[in-house]
């Protein structure tokens, strides 16, 4: 097996072990409520709610934003993560399946 081989067998491995994941990024809000006489509201030493974290994405060319509960932070920091791990191996093996393809033609063997 060609070393060009490997590493696409090597990226298309690496692709199935990636885990769940979710696109976009997460930020922490801090919010001023409506409640009058609030401490958010305090003039001498405001103290806004929070923190709440939201998760801002663009899926099929439509934006949007959800909140994230505070049990399920690292699941979904690590989601992200992991999108972000398969956007570059898919570029990777992409990079990789067309020098293969260039190398020996479209019908070169088993990649």
């Amino acid at each position: 097996m060609s070393n060009e081989l490997k590493r696409i067998k090597k990226l298309e491995e690496s692709l199935a072990r990636i885990g769940p994941m979710l696109p976009g990024g997460i930020t922490e809000q801090w919010n001023v409520c409506g409640k009058a006489g609030c401490k958010c509201k305090n003039p001498d030493e405001p103290k806004k709610h929070g923190p709440y974290f939201q998760l801002s994405f663009t899926v099929g060319g439509k934006s949007s934003s959800m909140f994230i509960k505070h049990g399920d932070l690292a699941t979904a920091k690590q989601a992200v993560s992991n999108y972000a791990r398969f956007k570059d191996l898919i570029r990777q093996l992409l990079q990789a399946r067309v020098a293969w393809a260039r190398k020996g033609g479209l019908s070169a063997g088993d990649a």
